[in-house]
């Protein structure tokens, strides 16, 4: 039995003006560091014995913060590539093309110059096949929203239209049963966070 801790990462500054970001190398916002701070006791609890983040800097930061400065990377773990619609307001591309918007986060649309969902997805789960190469019985992996979105499409057959967004730093937990496939994956926690849960968590 294998457990996985995810923990997207706190707020970024382009999450604080409600922009997206992809796979632009944004940092964190001062809320979203004490974010990752105000986790770090509950993801210390849980002694994960292998620690992976993408290999960004919002992510590499609130794995420092959670107090894992020695860890791995993977830039399989990075978020979904929103081509041309990295630093667009949410707001303006709603206003735009509200379907063209809910068909991205339903994984059903590829902004101009994008990652598709299925490439996206494909290769999060080249990124679980490498974490699971271990013999450790628990591993945190320390990523995006759409990554975490993507494992739970992988694993549980959760369509990302069926997912709300994961809330900065938030602590997402899986059961794995087998050592390999994912026919016993289970989700033992969702969207996590010492306060109030995360109803409107920015993209």
């Amino acid at each position: 039995m294998m457990r996985l801790f995810l923990v997207r990462h706190g707020q970024s500054e382009w999450n604080a003006g409600r922009r997206l970001q992809g796979q632009a190398d944004t940092a964190l916002s001062d809320h979203g560091r004490n974010q990752a701070r105000a986790l770090a006791a509950t993801v210390q609890a849980l002694q994960p014995e292998r620690i992976i983040a993408s290999d960004l800097t919002r992510t590499r930061e609130t794995a420092n913060l959670l107090g894992y400065g020695e860890h791995e990377t993977d830039s399989n773990l990075r978020e979904i590539d929103v081509g041309a619609w990295s630093g667009r307001a949410i707001e303006d591309l709603m206003a735009e093309d509200e379907a063209a918007f809910l068909g991205w986060r339903a994984g059903t649309y590829t902004p101009p110059e994008g990652e598709s969902w299925r490439r996206f997805k494909a290769r999060s789960l080249v990124a679980l096949a490498d974490a699971r190469e271990t013999a450790a019985r628990s591993v945190l992996l320390v990523i995006h929203g759409g990554v975490i979105r993507a494992l739970l499409e992988g694993l549980l057959d959760l369509s990302p239209a069926r997912i709300v967004p994961v809330g900065p730093a938030s602590l997402t937990v899986l059961r794995l049963d087998e050592p390999n496939g994912t026919a016993s994956a289970r989700l033992e926690v969702f969207n996590y966070t010492p306060d109030a849960p995360v109803f409107n968590a920015p993209d």
